[in-house]
């Protein structure tokens, strides 16, 4: 349970393996209020890696993806799966997993830019997400 004693957030994150610093960043972040808990992972798009950043966080051996369209098909079929991911790849690698996790019906938190292109967010503000799913774009910096 969630501090205000409502039910945590099952979250799920693309990217951010070990040597990633914000990946790490963004565990942190996400633990502050204790609304979220990261249970599944496409940690890195090295399958080694992938799975030895999972182990490393302690996800369970079946949520631990080798790539985030694995990802987004399998959590989309789980009772149990994930109701949010948090994008933190390198910039230009944003646009393919909000897509698949949009179209999965996943909700997206992404960092800005939103894509590399401008073309990309026009394609990404195209898609029509399945079950409701939002993208969300966090504004967490002043420079």
């Amino acid at each position: 349970m969630a501090e205000n004693g409502a039910r945590r957030i099952r979250l799920g994150m693309v990217g951010g393996g070990m040597g990633a610093f914000i990946g790490y960043v963004h565990r942190v972040a996400s633990r502050i209020d204790g609304d979220y808990d990261l249970v599944a992972g496409a940690l890195s798009s090295r399958p080694d890696v992938a799975q030895e950043s999972g182990r490393n966080l302690g996800l369970a051996p079946d949520r631990i993806y080798s790539s985030f369209d694995e990802m987004a098909r399998a959590e989309a079929a789980r009772p149990d799966g994930i109701e949010a991911v948090s994008i933190v790849t390198p910039n230009h690698l944003h646009f393919a997993p909000a897509k698949a996790f949009l179209e999965a019906g996943i909700h997206v938190i992404c960092d800005k830019p939103i894509t590399a292109t401008l073309e990309d967010a026009r394609k990404l503000a195209e898609i029509k997400p399945a079950n409701g799913a939002k993208f969300l774009l966090p504004h967490n910096s002043t420079g």
